[in-house]
């Protein structure tokens, strides 16, 4: 089976959301399966280190789980147009990965979520494209082929899927949302499996 990783940080659901959906998109694709993965928390060295398994939610990455992944999709919520700082100290761990060329030649796609409408999802999307674009890898957006981009009144572009989770801060995708990220887990996926099919002996 070609394995796609996916990987995320969330602290109020939604992109923990966004990942599970991401995951059914892939999954619907023969010959590929989802691995769910998530990053610790960070903070001050006075508070202490994470605990090494979550108190919910997926278990925490390993660089080994990037290293064996055909494919990844990575997912944070916005924070000033930035991805979150979990997200980022975990890339930064990854120097290893690229000076082995690890992840070069794998297909990888984003995604996002924020409280408002324009909160910065295209600039938190494409500041996570920038390490693996750093790693090598094939970058897999959302064409305007997809129907849905064109009906979405919340999230979702071109340059990944996203969530606009309002003032309540809903963790409820829209309809568009889901099938948006289920997309972008299915072209990740299905390129994985090409790849991989092409380079079998």
């Amino acid at each position: 089976m070609t394995e796609i990783l996916v990987l995320y940080y969330s602290r109020g659901g939604a992109t923990a959301e966004l990942a599970r959906q991401a995951c059914r998109g892939i999954e619907s694709v023969p010959g590929a399966s989802a691995k769910l993965r998530s990053v610790p928390p960070v903070s001050a060295e006075s508070e202490g280190p994470a605990r090494p398994v979550p108190a919910s939610g997926a278990p925490y990455a390993t660089l080994e789980d990037l290293r064996a992944a055909d494919g990844v999709l990575l997912g944070s919520p916005t924070r000033f147009g930035n991805m979150a700082a979990p997200m980022k100290y975990f890339l930064d761990g990854t120097g290893g990965l690229w000076l082995a060329g690890a992840l070069a030649g794998k297909p990888a796609g984003v995604f996002t979520s924020t409280q408002t409408q324009h909160g910065g999802q295209e600039s938190t999307l494409l500041s996570m494209m920038l390490p693996l674009l750093h790693h090598g890898m094939f970058l897999v957006g959302l064409p305007y082929t997809e129907a849905a981009l064109h009906r979405t009144a919340g999230g979702g572009t071109p340059y990944g899927a996203s969530h606009v989770a309002g003032s309540q801060d809903s963790v409820q995708l829209t309809g568009e949302e889901r099938e948006l990220v289920q997309a972008l887990g299915r072209r990740v996926a299905a390129l994985a499996v090409r790849l991989a099919a092409s380079s079998a002996p």
